[in-house]
């Protein structure tokens, strides 16, 4: 079970997973980079906020939100 935070933000290897990195990052949104970049074109996934000038990230709330609009029960807010 993957748990998140009630606020913050989470970068995108932490949305979209990253399998190389040693411990694996399970995906919370199972979809490629590029599906990823293009669903934020078209609407579907939410706009990054800027964290810094080299840096972006996605509100938790947000995606907590898209997970719940798409279906996914199985996320919980960390203790």
């Amino acid at each position: 079970m993957i748990k998140l935070p009630e606020t913050g933000f989470l970068r995108l290897k932490q949305i979209i997973g990253d399998p190389t990195v040693n411990p694996p990052i399970p995906p919370l949104i199972p979809v490629s980079k590029s599906t990823w970049w293009a669903g934020i074109k078209a609407g579907i996934y939410p706009k990054q906020v800027r964290l810094s000038k080299r840096s972006i990230g996605w509100r938790v709330e947000d995606i907590r939100a898209l997970m719940e609009r798409l279906g996914v029960a199985w996320v919980e807010n960390a203790a």
